[in-house]
């Protein structure tokens, strides 16, 4: 039975990808001096919050996820990131191949509220193996990847940080219902305003409302979708 075991050596951001993407280097090794002809694996990707500290304007921006830090104790739970695959080619002893990981900058999913909240520093992850091996020097055998094999890795902040900027620059996304966003088009289209931005601003200016004591009107969005703020 061949024993396999990982490493993660490094991570950079994909610049040339459609997407935010990061590129882990994964070292594989395989006992013995067998060829493997092939691996199958899987990789799941996990957050582990409790392995590092927090400057309090990150623990202000992860009370969403974490609740207050008195309550960390508990509630510093593992976070998770990514699934992927990877095929590894034929090799004898160790390899190094790239795991790509196709990125969000989806605010409503729980790891990049994470990776956004920070600073700086490292994000701690746990990547966790298994898949299928085929190996022998006579022919083919398959043999399993177990369930416990793992690597940890500390990833640069920065890197996350760099892969946003290469494909949002300045920017953030917020994750609307299709009735509000028709909605919103209404209005932009009636203004005729140039930009989503010039379209939310001219929101934000009627928000504003008038002078203290003066009678508020309903807001122009609800006016269109006939909703009220919660």
């Amino acid at each position: 039975m061949t024993e396999f075991s990982f490493t993660c050596t490094g991570v950079r951001a994909d610049r040339f990808a459609a997407g935010p993407t990061l590129v882990f280097r994964l070292r594989v090794t395989a006992s013995g001096d067998e060829p493997v002809h092939a691996i199958a694996l899987r990789c799941q990707i996990r957050i582990e919050p409790a392995r590092r500290g927090y400057e309090p304007a990150e623990a202000d921006a992860l009370a969403d996820l974490f609740g207050e830090r008195s309550r960390w104790g508990s509630t510093l739970q593992p976070v998770q990131f990514a699934q992927v695959s990877l095929m590894i080619p034929a090799f004898t002893g160790e390899i190094e191949e790239d795991l790509v990981v196709p990125c969000t900058y989806d605010m409503d999913i729980a790891a990049t509220r994470y990776f956004d909240a920070l600073t700086d520093g490292e994000v701690p992850l746990l990547m966790l193996f298994s898949g299928t091996a085929f190996t022998g020097a006579g022919g083919f055998r398959v043999e399993p990847v177990p369930w416990d094999r793992e690597a940890v890795f500390r990833m640069p902040v920065a890197t996350w940080r760099e892969m946003v900027e290469q494909h949002f620059p300045g920017c953030g996304w917020i994750r609307l219902p299709r009735d509000t966003m028709d909605a919103l088009l209404a209005f932009r289209s009636r203004g005729a305003l140039p930009s989503w931005e010039a379209t939310v601003r001219a929101l934000l200016d009627e928000g504003a409302g008038p002078a203290p004591g003066t009678p508020r009107p309903a807001s122009t969005l609800t006016r269109i979708t006939g909703r009220t703020a919660p």
